[in-house]
């Protein structure tokens, strides 16, 4: 009989079912209550009148977890340092969206040699989640293939669905089950509208293929995530963060019924892709707070050891430790200077 099926499949690798993988690898009580209060903490932070800001700070992608867990042990003292005024949760992002071809993160390639054992990678990527939740750290990364949080989700405390895949009926059903607070950015041609039609609908009950904590294939039922809400991200146009945009935002959420609740991507368009002028955009946030706007509640940056980033692929051997393999980022002494400048331009909320 002629095939019909599997006609370009080469190979298919049986992985561990989540629960396998969760017992392989189990998160510890403490790990379990320490998620628990940072959801609930970032609940407050982006849906409250909590005062605080939220800083999502960190790599563009982890692919050496050695240099990865150095930036969490800096990043977790400065943490603390600022906790009053800011809360800071590190960018652990294992899944890279790409435009045609490339690396497409530590849990498909852990070895970034084209090996692609993900099996290898789910287990690295569960025990450098472990590492950091273990620091104080809450974590943040953003979720691309819809299977991936079965395995992942228990050790995350606020993740993101990007500019490519906010568009997507998969990602938004996905969404609708996941148990944390969860930004949507706008889409690549700045489009806030889809952004918001993708929390409306993740926001709902929603029935989709997926698989169940055994591996088996499974209609998922949801009640639809309450935690949901807008980052903006810049597009094709230009940035968006400007108070001209952020007060078009506004209006696009007020009339959608949803809170007026936005955290700012100052990488990507609104820094032109010029890793360099992050902190750039975060004090123009910073002036429009200092103004009387209550809608900004937070700011994400792209930040590891060493500024930049190197080409990739290229021999593991020669990348320079600490610096990025996807976007660049700010080194570290930029950061921790524009994170405790970001504490002090605050004091003003905070005054008695």
């Amino acid at each position: 009989m002629q095939r019909t099926s599997d006609i370009n499949v080469v190979e298919t690798r049986r992985l561990p079912s989540p629960t396998e993988l969760l017992t392989s690898s189990p998160k510890s009580e403490a790990q379990a209550e320490f998620v628990t209060r940072a959801r609930q903490d970032l609940h407050k932070l982006i849906f409250t009148d909590d005062r605080r800001l939220l800083m999502i700070v960190g790599p563009c992608s982890i692919h050496d977890v050695d240099a990865g867990r150095e930036y969490a042990q800096r990043l977790s003292a400065l943490a603390r340092e600022v906790s009053d005024r800011v809360m800071v949760v590190m960018r652990v992002y294992f899944e890279k969206p790409r435009t045609t071809v490339g690396w497409k993160g530590l849990i498909m390639d852990p070895r970034l040699d084209g090996t692609n054992d993900i099996a290898a990678g789910l287990g690295i990527a569960r025990g450098f989640l472990r590492d950091v939740l273990d620091l104080g750290l809450p974590t943040a990364t953003e979720l691309l293939d819809p299977i991936t949080p079965q395995y992942i989700a228990d050790l995350v405390c606020w993740s993101a669905i990007g500019a490519r895949t906010a568009e997507s009926q998969t990602h938004r059903q996905m969404a609708s089950g996941l148990s944390m607070p969860m930004g949507f950015k706008n889409g690549t041609d700045g489009s806030v509208q889809t952004a918001i039609n993708a929390i409306r609908a993740a926001s709902q009950p929603q029935t989709f293929l997926g698989i169940n904590l055994d591996g088996a294939a499974s209609a998922v039922v949801t009640a639809g995530n309450p935690n949901c809400h807008i980052v903006l991200r810049g597009g094709s146009a230009g940035p968006n963060h400007s108070p001209e945009h952020i007060a078009k935002t506004e209006r696009l959420l007020e009339k959608a019924g949803l809170i007026k609740s936005i955290l700012v991507d100052c990488s990507h368009d609104n820094s032109e892709k010029k890793p360099e002028r992050q902190p750039e955009v975060m004090r123009a946030l910073l002036a429009q707070i200092k103004a009387g706007n209550t809608s900004i509640m937070g700011a994400m940056v792209e930040s590891n050891l060493l500024a930049g980033s190197q080409p990739f692929p290229q021999p593991v051997e020669r990348l320079r430790r600490g610096v990025s393999i996807t976007d660049g980022c700010i080194d570290w002494p930029t950061t921790e200077a524009l994170v405790r400048e970001v504490h002090s331009a605050l004091s003003a909320r905070f005054a008695p």
